[in-house]
């Protein structure tokens, strides 16, 4: 183990799940570095004092789909920091209608699929430093409604619903290229699982919601607040009698749970490795 503190990188680390995630790992003594679309609040004096004494260290990437923004910002990450001991790829939304992203493709597959990816493999040196070598990916149970899965829908969706569609299709690939990309990233030491963090109580008026509408009042009345998924996902992380030291595993409600569609992952992390090795990324890159 290294000697603490510990550091992770929390995408979407300053509202719902990733601000309580935050918080929690600042209270327990770790560096936090944070990769977010927006600042921290100015009034939040807890968040600021370690902002102040650099435990905390935000990077603000205005569209993290925009991959010119991401570029930049992974670069600034690479430069500046020493290590990550645990990234969790926390960051993601739900959309109202069919958006897409300025590389073309549906917005919550780019976002909460690809970009995930991308971070992952940009980050990989600073993992290395590390003896931890975690990441998580932060999933839904959502995806139990989804009938079909592939590489064109994902990317070119011909219909659309809030919440099961896109949305759930998206995070099922997340947890599928997990699973598919363990036993690779494993030979240089790295674990890596996705963790469904249940339903939390993230809703924000000052975001337009791709939640059905039925689930807004059922949310405000009978979720817990967004500090039970930040545990989730922190247990995910930290407690092998949950997660067993296994890799390449989905999380739900503290349990080891088999995905749909598990056929299909090789063919969906190759497609989002493909993505990344031939947009992003400036030359091919393997696995040791």
């Amino acid at each position: 183990m290294p000697t603490p503190p510990y550091i992770a990188c929390i995408t979407g680390a300053n509202a719902g799940i990733g601000l309580e995630l935050t918080r929690k790992l600042l209270r327990e003594g770790w560096h936090v570095i944070a990769i977010n679309r927006s600042d921290f609040s100015l009034a939040d004096a807890p968040i600021q004092q370690a902002i102040q004494s650099r435990q905390l260290r935000p990077y603000i990437v205005t569209d993290l789909a925009d991959y010119d923004h991401l570029r930049a910002v992974l670069h600034k990450i690479q430069q500046q920091e020493q290590r990550i001991d645990v990234l969790f790829n926390n960051a993601g939304r739900s959309f109202p209608e069919l958006s897409y992203s300025p590389q073309g493709r549906e917005l919550h597959y780019e976002l909460m699929t690809v970009v995930p990816y991308i971070i992952l493999m940009e980050l990989r040196e600073l993992l290395h430093r590390s003896t931890i070598r975690t990441v998580i990916n932060t999933s839904t149970s959502a995806f139990q409604f989804t009938r079909h899965i592939d590489n064109a829908t994902l990317q070119q969706p011909q219909t659309f619903r809030k919440l099961t569609g896109p949305y759930a299709s998206s995070k099922l690939a997340l947890s599928l290229w997990t699973q598919a990309a363990a036993p690779h990233v494993a030979r240089e030491g790295i674990i890596i699982r996705s963790v469904d963090p249940g339903g939390n109580n993230t809703l924000r008026k000052d975001k337009p919601s791709g939640l059905p509408l039925l689930v807004k009042p059922l949310m405000k009345l009978f979720f817990p607040p967004p500090t039970h998924g930040a545990e989730q996902l922190y247990q995910g992380a930290m407690d092998s009698s949950i997660h067993h030291n296994q890799t390449g595993v989905f999380i739900s409600k503290g349990k080891i749970t088999k995905l749909k569609f598990s056929d299909q992952a090789q063919e969906i992390w190759e497609q989002v490795h493909r993505i990344y090795e031939q947009e992003f990324a400036q030359q091919e890159v393997s696995f040791k």
